[in-house]
Formats: structure tokens, C-alpha cells, sequence
């Protein structure tokens, strides 16, 4: 496949707009100058092959999105829907059913989830705004990783706007549909 370096530079400077970010600023992220930033931008030149994961990273969107855009590929990993989510963060609760909140499976499983995102585990799967923000932040990072998850299930399957909007928007970064 030939990438046309002109519709990959506009792709670049649409993305690192969208994120609100200078060329300088991209650069500095990347370890490179703003002119070769620019020079991506200009479809003059490609980014180094070393780049495209942090640079995918920095602009929030995959390596496919950046070099094919709209023409993006679907090289998802797998699919979920909303409901899955949901009942992977309730394994939590069912663990401190089955096996009692004294468990150390239990106890271990919440340390590490407050300690990785900094949050009362226990809390979040008592308050509907709290868990739907889990929801949605498991849905995120499983489209981050790959894992194809429907607009309009999410539309569906979110209560709370806020966060069905936080979603949808990210999707659509992904050229989910």
C-alpha cells in the first residue's frame, strides 16, 4: 500500500489541532523539532516508524487513523458491547459475595484498582454516577487497546450524558460507528 504523504500531513495537523496542540508543543512531546512536525504536516516527509506509537498515544487515535484516515482499516482485536463491560466491573462485587469482602482475592483486587486509578473501588460500584464513570473508563481504554465497541450500543447503554458524550466523542476518534 502507498500512503499519500499530503493526505497523512493533513491527517497530523487535523489530529494535533483537534488535541489543541502547537507544532513546537508535539515536538517537544516526541523529541524532535517543530519543523519536522511541520514537514509531516506539509506531506513532505513521514514521521519515523519509532514515532507513530507515542504520536498515536499524544493525539489520542491509532497508528491506522493517522496513516489511512477515513480510509482506516478495521483491524479491531475483538468486540464488546456495554452490557460486557458492565459485567466484567461487577465481577467485583461478586467476589466480595462468593468469596467475602475479607478474602485476601478480594481485598487485593480492590487495593490494586485504588491504587492504579487512585479512587475508592468500593464507592465507585455504589454510587450510579460513580460506576457509570467506570463504565466508561473501561470502555475507553478497551478502544485504546483495540476492542470494537458500537456508537450506538454506547448510546444506548449509557444513563448519565455526560459520559455517554465522553464516550461517543472518543469513539469517533477511532472512526468507530
Amino acid at each position: 500500500m502507498i500512503l499519500d504523504l499530503e493526505t497523512v500531513g493533513k491527517q497530523l495537523q487535523s489530529l494535533r489541532k483537534a488535541k489543541c496542540l502547537t507544532q513546537q508543543e508535539l515536538g517537544d512531546r516526541l523529541g524532535v523539532s517543530f519543523q519536522a512536525v511541520s514537514k509531516w504536516e506539509r506531506g513532505e516527509t513521514l514521521p519515523d516508524t519509532t514515532l507513530l506509537p507515542d504520536l498515536a498515544t499524544i493525539l489520542e487515535t491509532t497508528i491506522d487513523n493517522i496513516l489511512l484516515g477515513k480510509k482506516s482499516i478495521d483491524l479491531f482485536t475483538r468486540k464488546a458491547t456495554v452490557k460486557d463491560i458492565k459485567n466484567g466491573l461487577q465481577c467485583f462485587v461478586k467476589i466480595g459475595e462468593f468469596l467475602g469482602k475479607d478474602s485476601s482475592f478480594y481485598i487485593g483486587a480492590m487495593e490494586g484498582v485504588n491504587a492504579k486509578m487512585n479512587i475508592d473501588l468500593e464507592e465507585y460500584l455504589l454510587d450510579d454516577y460513580k460506576y457509570e464513570a467506570l463504565v466508561a473508563e473501561a470502555t475507553v481504554q478497551l478502544i485504546q487497546s483495540g476492542v470494537y465497541v458500537d456508537i450506538s450500543d454506547i448510546n444506548k447503554n449509557f444513563c448519565h450524558e455526560h459520559w455517554r458524550n465522553i464516550v461517543v466523542d472518543f469513539a469517533h476518534k477511532y472512526n468507530l460507528k
